[in-house]
C-alpha cells in the first residue's frame, strides 16, 4: 500500500460524548497529534502538509475538529468536549502523543494541557491571545450572523474584527469561490473558536498549572499584539520554551515548523 493511500485513510474514534471524531495518520515513528485552528480542517489549511513533512520521523495524526469536515457536532458546545475530542484522538494514537496545537488549536491543546491531559510534549505556535474590546460580544454577534443566515458575514467578522486581518482579505476571498465555500461552510465553528480563546487574552493562572513540557512558537512578522500573545503564553507556562521563526507570519509553512518540532521532539 502506497504512502499516499495510507494517507488518504479516514479512521474514526467516539469522544466520550458520542461524537464521531474523523482522523487520518500517515508516517513512521511516534505519534504527533495535529490539532487546527479556526475555519481549518482534513481538506482545507494547514494540517496535511504538515502531517505529510513528519510523515519520514513521526507518525503523524491529524483530524476533523467536532463540527468541521466528517466528524460529528453533538450540542451544546463546551470546550471541554473538544479537550475530550483530542483526548480520543490521542488514545488512537496509543496514548503516548506529542501534541502540535496552531492558532485557536493550540488554545485547545493549552486547555487540555492545563486540564491534566497526558502529553509526552507540547508545542503551539501563535494561539491568538490578541485581546479584544469589552464592549462587544463577539461570540453573540457570530451567532447572531449565522441565525440570520449570513455565513460569510461571520466570516468577514472573524477575520477582521476579532484576529485584525486587514479588512481587504474577506473581499479578496470572494473572489476565490471555492476557497469562500469552503470558510462558509464551517463559519458554524467559529462561536467554539471563539469560546476557547475565552476573550482572547492568556488565562495566565490555568496555564501556570501546565506540566508538560512546552515550545512556544511565532512568527517574527507577526503583529504587534500576536508577539505579546506568544510572550504571554510564554510567561504564563512553567518552564516552557520560546522560538521566533524568522520571516514567518501566522500563516507559518511547514518548512518552517519541521525542524523546530523535530528539535523540541527528539
Amino acid at each position: 500500500m502506497s504512502q499516499d493511500t495510507i494517507a488518504r485513510t479516514t479512521h474514526t474514534v467516539i469522544s466520550s460524548d458520542g461524537t464521531t471524531i474523523a482522523y487520518e495518520k500517515t508516517g513512521t515513528g511516534p505519534a504527533v497529534v495535529i490539532v487546527d485552528g479556526a475555519l481549518c480542517y482534513r481538506e482545507f489549511g494547514p494540517a496535511r502538509a504538515l502531517a505529510e513533512a513528519l510523515a519520514p520521523n513521526y507518525t503523524a495524526y491529524f483530524y476533523d475538529r467536532r463540527g468541521r469536515g466528517e466528524s460529528g457536532d453533538t450540542q451544546p458546545y463546551a470546550v471541554q468536549r473538544e479537550i475530550d475530542d483530542l483526548v480520543a484522538v490521542i488514545a488512537a494514537a496509543g496514548g503516548d502523543a506529542y501534541v502540535f496545537g496552531q492558532s485557536s488549536g493550540a488554545g485547545v491543546a493549552l486547555e487540555a494541557a492545563a486540564s491534566g491531559v497526558r502529553m509526552r510534549k507540547l508545542a503551539v505556535y501563535e494561539a491568538p491571545y490578541v485581546g479584544l474590546p469589552d464592549d462587544v460580544d463577539h461570540v453573540a454577534k457570530l451567532k447572531s450572523y449565522l441565525a440570520e443566515g449570513k455565513r460569510g458575514a461571520a466570516v468577514g467578522h472573524f477575520m477582521v474584527k476579532m484576529v485584525g486581518a486587514p479588512a481587504f482579505v474577506p473581499l479578496m476571498m470572494r473572489l476565490m469561490p471555492k476557497i469562500w465555500k469552503q470558510l462558509r461552510g464551517v463559519a458554524h465553528t467559529l462561536p467554539n473558536d471563539a469560546i476557547v480563546m475565552d476573550g482572547f487574552t492568556v488565562p495566565a493562572a490555568r496555564f501556570g498549572t501546565i506540566a508538560v513540557p512546552t515550545l512556544v512558537m511565532g512568527g517574527s512578522k507577526g503583529a504587534a499584539n500576536m508577539k505579546a500573545a506568544v510572550q504571554g503564553v510564554t510567561d504564563a507556562v512553567p518552564g516552557s520554551q520560546q522560538r521566533i521563526l524568522e520571516g514567518q507570519t501566522h500563516q507559518v509553512s511547514e518548512e518552517a515548523l519541521l525542524p523546530e518540532l523535530s528539535e523540541f521532539f527528539r
